[in-house]
């Protein structure tokens, strides 16, 4: 009367891992600028003049050369502006957080920390 159900099963690929502990997770709306890919998990900074969150790197002399979030999501932003998710306080996984150049782990570690930004 009852048959066995059977069904192919595939891969299973886990997903990233980004969030480590159980920290206050804060999250916003931020504008990517043009001409990149962002992964998932990437240190961004803030361009003072166009409020426009780009890879923190710390030869920028446009303000974003100062860590201030993390990425939500991969986004793809090579031809145009795109809107994304990033959060602005959370406790991290160091290992999947993506530095920008000049950038490190420890060098930015306490400029997160004084956003309740923190990873280990």
């Amino acid at each position: 009367m009852y048959g066995r159900a059977s069904r192919a099963v595939e891969a299973f690929t886990p997903p990233v891992t980004l969030i480590r502990g159980s920290a206050t997770l804060r999250t916003r709306v931020v504008t990517l600028p043009a001409g990149a890919v962002y992964t998932l998990g990437s240190v961004l900074g803030e361009i003072t003049a166009t409020k426009k969150h780009p890879l923190a790197a710390s030869a920028a002399a446009d303000g974003s050369q100062t860590p201030k979030l993390v990425l939500a999501q991969n986004v793809d932003a090579t031809s145009a502006d795109v809107q994304a998710i990033a959060y602005e306080s959370g406790d991290f996984v160091k290992e999947k957080l993506i530095f920008g150049a000049g950038h490190t782990a420890d060098s930015a570690r306490e400029q997160l920390r004084a956003l309740n930004i923190t990873y280990g």
